[in-house]
């Protein structure tokens, strides 16, 4: 998985690649500062029309503000009027009417005591006013204090009304609370006439979050013009503000939250995005986003194409005239780039120069190498010759001698010697003279004895499963000369086995995983069985073999048969002569262009 994402990740080493990413921040910074220059005068802007939303709210809430804290006084004034005239219910009542008659604002003005039980209010009734299942009432008896509320149907009035509510204290002790009720359509008409006409509203709320007034017509409801999942006390603790939010018919509108009455009522104003300049904040907002962004990349463009026609290409026909040097291509020297820069120019003619060196150095040890080869090849085949010659000696004096004993004697000296102008043979053979094709070198041998050998009979059979094994020299010739005396004494000791079976010589040559090779050679046991305690020549030399082979040797009789089994490690640097044909450059790599 993190070979392929790396190869996918590839072109990320280029040099175009890495150019850009380099001039793309060398241009970021200027990119930046426009953004942020940008961005700032946006938001300026933005502030300065949240300002002035917040100054029009303000602005239409004046005229409600200006009557509740009216009303507040006024309450507040009546206090006094009220304690002097509590006991004499008739003259409060006179009281409460008077001032309701001179006042065009208010539609009720009584107190209420804290029983509920009022005698002293504007009703025009000479008989005792009960408040206490009013929606007033019980609002002060939960939350006693100064209190401006909405309430949908007045006890008194019976239309709705918002009542301005002022507790009254005799001492330390609360008697009730003198209430002034105001008309809900009153404090609406305060107002900017004008206001919703383009989609701009205003609602008052009152500090425990409940509507006071709010602007509105029919078709919609105080919900959808007010912030939806917001809840209207969590506004109030805030200075003046605005924030966007979702309203409850799912628009988008910006809010301002300014203080009517501090502590006691706040207004809200609700401006759709087209009276409130939203959406061309919001154009505003993209065109500083994607100004900057084109700039940068218009620049980068063109760094980039400046970049390419400068040097970019001149070093694409460069690594195209490397690459192709690299995998042979040595015919002539690669032309020197004309029109490069002089850097570039420079480089390409030291390529040239370098080339034309190697090219004729090459020639001059591709010669030295040739005759080289002719003649350690000659030296071999030479070598080979005598020790040939010497055979053919050998076998001359070993007919001119009747002893049985040292005719074997130089028959085993005949076949060393036979073995070693193999081996030779196989060396002025091989392509490569550092490597042998032990495997093919075994099996040579192995059949040239069995031609040479003077056998009662041909009832022998030969088995051999011999697998290819490429060894440096240094390991080829004991390996081969031990397998020649191991393959003699086989010779020697292969007997007949019992109900007639013919004797049998098996020669297995094995390689594993972990770099290991196995020689083993069985043969079948007569019925004297005298080989396994065989101590002469043949195992001393055995033995030696295993030692330069630096492995490990095990002979003994196994089901029936004698088996001589070596182990020995394979030398790693025998698979160079198998590598010779790689091509070591980035060329070699699959899918690579030139």
């Amino acid at each position: 998985m993190f070979r392929r994402l790396g190869d996918r990740l590839d072109f990320t080493r280029r040099l175009g690649f890495r150019l850009g990413a380099l001039l793309s921040v060398a241009i970021l910074p200027l990119g930046l500062i426009s953004l942020i220059q940008n961005f700032n005068m946006v938001k300026e802007a933005e502030q300065g029309v949240r300002i002035a939303l917040l100054g029009r709210t303000a602005s239409t809430a004046a005229g409600e503000r200006a009557l509740l804290q009216s009303a507040l006084g006024s309450a507040d004034a009546l206090g006094p009027a009220v304690l002097e005239s509590m006991d004499r219910p008739t003259v409060c009542s006179d009281l409460m009417r008077n001032f309701i008659e001179r006042s065009a604002t208010y539609v009720f003005a009584g107190f209420i005591p804290v029983d509920g039980i009022s005698s002293c209010n504007s009703s025009g009734s000479d008989q005792p006013v009960d408040f206490r299942g009013a929606e007033g009432y019980e609002t002060f008896m939960e939350r006693p204090g100064t209190i401006v509320t909405s309430v949908a149907m007045g006890t008194v009035t019976r239309q709705p009304v918002v009542m301005v509510i002022q507790p009254l204290y005799r001492d330390r002790d609360m008697l009730g609370f003198v209430s002034l009720s105001l008309t809900s359509e009153l404090l609406r008409s305060t107002h900017n006439i004008g206001l919703g006409r383009d989609g701009a509203r205003i609602v008052t709320f009152n500090q425990w979050g409940e509507v006071l007034t709010f602007d509105a017509d029919v078709q919609t409801s105080v919900r959808d013009i007010l912030p939806r999942n917001v809840d209207l006390v969590s506004l109030i603790g805030q200075p003046e503000t605005t924030f966007r939010a979702r309203a409850g018919n799912g628009e988008t509108r910006l809010f301002t939250v300014v203080p009517a009455v501090p502590g006691l009522v706040y207004a809200i104003g609700s401006w759709s995005p087209r009276s409130a300049g939203v959406g061309l904040f919001q154009i505003s907002r993209l065109g500083a986003i994607t100004i900057p962004l084109a700039l940068w990349l218009v620049s980068l463009a063109v760094a980039y194409f400046a970049v390419f026609r400068m040097v970019l290409r001149h070093i694409t026909v460069l690594r195209g005239q490397m690459r192709r040097f690299a995998i042979g291509n040595r015919s002539e020297p690669p032309p020197v780039l004309s029109d490069a820069p002089t850097e570039i120019a420079d480089v390409s003619q030291t390529f040239h120069n370098m080339a034309r060196i190697l090219i004729r150095d090459e020639e001059a040890m591709e010669a030295a190498v040739a005759e080289k080869t002719v003649l350690l090849k000659e030296v071999h085949h030479r070598v080979k010759n005598n020790l040939q010659l010497i055979a053919s000696i050998i076998n001359m004096q070993s007919r001119m001698i009747d002893d049985p004993d040292a005719r074997r004697v130089l028959r085993s000296v005949q076949d060393r010697v036979a073995a070693l102008a193999t081996i030779y043979r196989n060396l002025y053979q091989a392509e490569h003279l550092d490597a042998v094709e032990a495997g093919r070198l075994i099996r040579d041998i192995i059949r040239q004895m069995v031609s040479a050998s003077t056998l009662p009979d041909n009832s022998l059979r030969i088995e051999m499963q011999i697998d290819s094994l490429i060894l440096l020299p240094d390991q080829a010739v004991p390996l081969s000369l031990l397998a020649t005396e191991a393959f003699t004494n086989a010779l020697k000791y292969a007997g007949t086995l019992s109900r007639n079976e013919s004797p049998w010589i098996r020669v297995t040559l094995t390689t594993d995983a972990e770099g290991q090779a196995i020689l083993e050679i069985a043969n079948s046991i007569g019925e004297d069985g005298g080989q396994e305690g065989a101590t002469g020549l043949g195992s001393q030399l055995i033995e030696a073999f295993t030692t330069q082979l630096d492995g490990h040797a095990a002979m003994g009789v196994e089901n029936g048969s004698f088996v001589l089994r070596l182990h020995f490690s394979i030398d790693h640097a025998t698979a160079q002569a198998e590598q010779r044909a790689v091509v070591l450059t980035s060329a070699a790599r699959p899918g690579a262009r030139h």
